[in-house]
């Protein structure tokens, strides 16, 4: 993988933050741009969660933003955009209306509150606070993969979920990097097995080397019927790309949910894409835009099955178990 760290950071101009909390068993995740990134999304679950998730269609008049988030906590994790958008207007960030600064932040969401946690906070929601902290935490540096910010909670229908990331270069050196918390209706792995829906993509061992099985079991297996859960992610890149080009690499981006999980975009998830570029380095034409695409789908069903491979078990009784409390002797 050459210079890369296999990270989102990979992407120069980007900075990720945690923030956990292991006894509620949620948590936030900040993606923080140095300067405002042209951006867009897409939400292909039929049961979403976000904020400010609109302004990313294409039509819309802004078309950078400051920063994602990623958070647990159902609509309750809506707050902790709130405290990213208060930690960048600190900073002197924002889309400037007269003389006043407002830090454009877009957010999505996942269901943890079944998990096991301690969801009893009283009044209001820590997601706020836990916001500002995993903005305060931001860095351009290795971060953390597993049960961290805004994977600490999450589940797949038969393992733990967590937070996972992945990059790639195009053939003109261009970077492209995924980040996904991983909180599955369906499932990241073939049948109850070990091996990865994702892996036909691994690079160098990512998620433990093990391949495809020989044989497939494909009958659906979910959470149920009276729960909603959501895969939720962002596909940054440093080619300069339009808010429109953004848009429909979100969507390629789509594809690695559906290459990494099975099932993905049900009724009762809520699957949503970011993106955004940094242009830090300029777009050769259409067809390293193609190649881009064609990679985007690739580093998401990796940083997915890197999220369930790299995650831990909460600590609770009765908690989901983790792919390493099952599978970790069969790592080559």
């Amino acid at each position: 993988m050459s210079d890369l760290q296999n990270l989102l950071t990979d992407v120069a101009g980007v900075s990720v933050g945690h923030a956990t909390d292991l006894a509620l068993g949620s948590g936030v995740t900040a993606i923080v741009f140095d300067a405002p990134a042209t951006a867009s999304g897409s939400v292909l679950g039929g049961a979403p969660g976000g904020r400010d998730t609109d302004l990313l269609d294409p039509s819309r008049t802004v078309s950078q933003v400051d920063a994602f988030v990623l958070s647990g906590g159902s609509a309750f994790g809506l707050d902790a955009a709130g405290g990213v958008q208060a930690g960048l207007r600190q900073a002197g960030r924002g889309f400037r209306v007269g003389n006043v600064l407002v830090p454009i932040v877009p957010q999505a969401i996942l269901m943890d509150l079944l998990n096991g946690g301690n969801k009893d906070w009283g009044l209001h929601s820590p997601y706020r606070d836990l916001g500002y902290a995993a903005f305060e935490a931001a860095s351009g540096g290795p971060f953390a993969l597993g049960t961290v910010g805004a994977g600490t909670g999450a589940t797949t229908a038969n393992l733990k979920g967590g937070l996972g990331s992945a990059s790639a270069r195009t053939s003109r050196g261009a970077v492209i990097a995924a980040i996904a918390a991983v909180n599955a209706m369906g499932s990241a792995v073939v049948s109850d097995g070990p091996h990865f829906w994702a892996a036909p993509f691994e690079q160098d061992g990512e998620f433990g080397g093990l391949g495809l099985p020989s044989s497939f079991h494909t009958d659906m297996r979910i959470k149920g019927m009276t729960t909603t859960a959501t895969t939720i992610a962002a596909i940054v890149t440093d080619a300069a790309l339009t808010k429109a080009e953004a848009h429909r690499l979100s969507i390629a981006a789509h594809d690695g949910l559906a290459r990494a999980l099975s099932c993905a975009h049900l009724p009762l998830d809520g699957d949503t894409v970011f993106a955004a570029s940094t242009a830090r380095q300029p777009l050769a034409g259409p067809e390293e835009f193609m190649e881009l695409c064609h990679i985007a789908g690739q580093v998401m069903a990796r940083a997915i099955a890197r999220g369930v491979y790299e995650a831990t078990a909460l600590p609770y009784a009765g908690a989901l178990p983790a792919w390493r409390d099952q599978f970790a002797d069969l790592r080559p």
